[in-house]
């Protein structure tokens, strides 16, 4: 559905985020409110396609009231920032919420978001190729890693009945308390559900882990 409310359009999925697109100067500012998972991708996709259209030097994106943040909307992101680049423009996150972070965190891509100078890249130098050439690295590797996270959230909340942010706050604990990449641990995971034999250093952080979620949960 999309609205239009004193210049500023609005794309909304129907359950789902709300994203506001508006002109500010030569660029758009995009704010996204609501979850970021699977289902938003989508309007997600759509709204930052409009804003980069709608802008000539590129998008300033704020995620700050984002509830939830999964690999699903990262892969949407790396997308349209490597759309703006082609484009000559950019995709600077310019607020982003602890879900944001922690993504942007364990993926080591918060740096592909940040336009120091404030301008929009012009050309296609050798800068630009290599940033270029990193940003196809990074999201092929995102695309690669998270079928096998989102199922392993699935399985987290199957097996100790947690909601969706739980379970994503599950699998960011115990990767960083035994020190394992997200993807190495989901694959732990999913290997364990079809009838592997569990680490006993993973069995025993996936239950602090869990046992510490459901003790910070209101």
């Amino acid at each position: 559905m999309r609205a239009e409310v004193d210049g500023v359009s609005a794309v909304r999925a129907v359950p789902g985020p709300v994203i506001d697109v508006r002109p500010e100067g030569d660029r758009a500012v995009v704010t996204v409110r609501g979850d970021l998972d699977l289902d938003a991708t989508r309007p997600l996709e759509r709204g930052l396609r409009t804003a980069l259209v709608s802008s000539v030097h590129g998008v300033d994106l704020d995620l700050s009231e984002v509830g939830f943040c999964d690999c699903a909307a990262l892969n949407i992101l790396l997308a349209a920032r490597q759309r703006a680049l082609m484009e000559g423009k950019t995709l600077d996150l310019t607020a982003t919420a602890p879900t944001v972070d922690r993504v942007l965190d364990l993926t080591g891509t918060r740096s592909l978001f940040a336009d120091p100078d404030g301008t929009a890249e012009q050309g296609a130098d050798e800068e630009d190729l290599r940033e270029l050439r990193v940003e196809v690295v990074q999201l092929r590797r995102a695309m690669q890693t998270r079928p096998v996270i989102d199922l392993a959230r699935g399985i987290l909340m199957a097996s100790f009945g947690l909601g969706a942010e739980e379970a994503w706050r599950v699998l960011v604990t115990a990767s960083q308390h035994a020190n394992t990449k997200l993807h190495h641990l989901a694959q732990d995971i999913v290997s364990t559900a079809e009838g592997g034999e569990p680490r006993e250093q993973i069995r025993e952080e996936l239950a602090a882990a869990v046992a510490r979620v459901r003790a910070e949960s209101p």
